[in-house]
């Protein structure tokens, strides 16, 4: 029965990487994958003789000599554990992306449009890059890459050009993604899982990412498409929102206190995240309601909006296919753990290759398998990669195996357009070429990614 379980993991893996080929969403192998694999758990939970016990994290002794009843609640008890923990992480997300949408409501990201006052490629593209950089460690890498596409739009005409620009805003934003506990789900999950902490991720990754930022920056400003003035789209005739300003800095200011939130209450991210909603959400119906009574030039986007609160408009707006492949594939994963087959393959590991040690052979082994779950983020998706990694491993809290499994599987994605979820929306909203990307933009982000790798090593050895 565990063979027929990891053939269904495989199987649906498989499907995930693949669909761009078979023209089916990731979000539908990863629900069917999650649902067939603890079915089959179900129905086979006599032939299995180890099970992890989630709340003590080791693994049973004597699960194969349990009665059938007390089998079935134990199953019961560990599906109900996995539910509460990657509903937390699905929640921090949800709350996120609310605000997100919310200062968008009110077009709070026009802000930085207004910004741009000049037409040089070169200074635009580090503009972009420290911004995508910056707000990725803020807003996540993913939202942070839309709502820069889409100010870059409204910007620069070529398309051509234009892609080159989307290409580089991908890397920053996964690189500043990495040492932020809310900039990638990947690291969202570490911290949530109490992997890593706040501050010890900065310390560790902050270097490293901001090289894995600026050294394919650098590069990419010195190639022909940086060079000279861009003809840059004109500025259309829609008022500007009076309180845009007031809700992008309300919004960033409210998910940057969450980590505060949670050093100080000791209670779980999504706690403060929906606080933080709610304080965001009251402004947004009080501004809203200003908005729509003291100006009678705003019936059109009264009329566009009447139905539906800032809050209500901005919940239909969030990205819900993401939220349920988040579901899918942790659960998932998840059903793999409570067989004990990731830690069976984790003491192979630590058996034959040395892989977690302090001794210098076993770290260079260690280095090299985590850069390599780098590389492979670049071609599977992140999420179960570390998924796994936290199903495997039990190091301790703060361990730098797991700051360095953020950076790799944070970073490592930029290195295809299809390895990291800001590549794929990047992919959608410009409709870039796989291959292009692949000859003009790999290269760059692969250079970046082993500069913060080298990084990591030499932080790592001072901290």
């Amino acid at each position: 029965m565990e063979t027929v379980i990891i053939l269904v993991f495989v199987f649906g893996y498989l499907a995930i990487t693949l669909e761009h080929n078979i023209k089916i969403d990731k979000l539908i192998p990863a629900l069917v994958m999650m649902a067939i694999s603890w079915a089959l758990i179900s129905l086979g939970i006599d032939d299995f003789s180890q099970w992890f016990d989630s709340a003590k994290h080791s693994l049973m002794d004597n699960f194969g000599l349990l009665p059938h009843e007390e089998k079935m609640h134990l199953m019961e008890e560990t599906l109900l554990h996995h539910l509460g923990k990657t509903a937390e992480i699905l929640v921090f997300l949800l709350g996120a992306m609310t605000i997100v949408e919310i200062i968008d409501y009110f077009d709070g990201f026009s802000t930085i449009k207004s910004a741009v006052k000049f037409n040089s490629r070169k200074k635009l593209l580090w503009m972009f890059c420290w911004l995508a950089f910056g707000l990725s460690a803020i807003i996540d890498n993913l939202t942070a890459t839309i709502v820069l596409i889409s100010i870059l739009q409204k910007i620069v005409k070529d398309r051509d050009i234009r892609i080159w620009y989307a290409g580089l805003i991908i890397i920053a934003a996964n690189a500043g993604g990495a040492f932020s506990p809310i900039g990638d789900v990947t690291t969202t999950m570490l911290w949530i899982g109490e992997r890593v902490s706040t501050g010890k991720l900065f310390v560790y990754l902050f270097i490293p990412s901001l090289l894995c930022m600026i050294v394919p920056t650098f590069i990419a400003s010195l190639l022909k498409p940086f060079k000279g003035e861009l003809e840059l789209q004109s500025e259309n005739d829609k008022p500007k929102n009076k309180f845009s300003s007031t809700m992008l800095f309300l919004g960033l200011g409210a998910i940057v206190f969450v980590p505060v939130f949670k050093i100080i209450t000791h209670l779980p991210p999504y706690v403060g995240m929906m606080l933080s909603l709610g304080v965001v959400a009251i402004f947004a119906e009080i501004y809203s309601n200003s908005k729509f009574a003291i100006s009678a030039a705003a019936s059109e986007e009264h009329n566009e909006h009447a139905s539906h609160s800032p809050v209500h408009y901005s919940l239909s707006k969030i990205e819900l296919p993401s939220i349920l492949f988040f579901l899918g594939i942790l659960m998932a994963v998840a059903a793999l753990e409570s067989l004990g087959i990731l830690f069976g393959f984790a003491d192979s590991l630590k058996e034959n290759i040395g892989l977690i040690g302090s001794e210098p052979a076993g770290t260079v082994v260690s280095d090299l398998v985590v850069l390599l779950l780098g590389v492979g983020s670049a071609v599977i998706d992140n999420v179960p990669l570390v998924a796994a990694s936290l199903g495997m491993f039990s190091e301790p809290l703060d361990n730098q195996l797991w700051h360095f499994i953020a950076y790799s599987a944070g970073t490592g994605g930029s290195m295809l357009i299809i390895g990291s979820a800001a590549g794929v929306v990047a992919m959608g909203m410009e409709k870039i070429d796989f291959f292009w990307y692949l000859k003009k933009i790999s290269w760059l982000a692969l250079i970046g990614f082993i500069a913060g790798a080298l990084a990591f090593m030499v932080t790592r050895a001072i901290f």
